[in-house]
């Protein structure tokens, strides 16, 4: 059974950074291309990173380009998401998943951007 867990979210001011990561159990995850998803309030589910799983591609929505950063430790079964210069509009429950339209996720870890 996949079984994945984030951990990582806060409260945090305009400008601010955090680190999500995720552990994944259940299935062999240094074979497999993870993903970050999040869902704002009141909107739909949202894919923001991939990561192949050999960390050699990446990629990410326009909307975070350049201030977020997707890793992987395979050897620790764990998915990183470094955010950077956040800003309001990066409030939202985010999830891993084991594929970009987050059918299978974990529980999310809630980021809340606030002064």
């Amino acid at each position: 059974e996949v079984q994945l867990v984030e951990s990582g979210g806060g409260l945090v001011q305009p400008g601010g950074s955090l680190r999500l990561s995720c552990a994944a159990s259940g299935f062999t995850f240094s074979s497999r291309s993870m993903y970050w998803v999040r869902q704002a309030p009141g909107k739909g589910l949202e894919w923001i990173s991939t990561i192949t799983s050999n960390s050699v591609w990446r990629s990410y929505a326009d909307s975070v380009k350049g201030r977020f950063t997707i890793s992987r430790d395979n050897a620790k079964n764990t998915l990183y998401l470094q955010l950077n210069s956040l800003n309001t509009d990066d409030t939202a429950m985010y999830y891993c998943a084991t594929d970009a339209s987050g059918n299978t996720r974990g529980q999310g870890t809630q980021v809340t951007v606030s002064s």
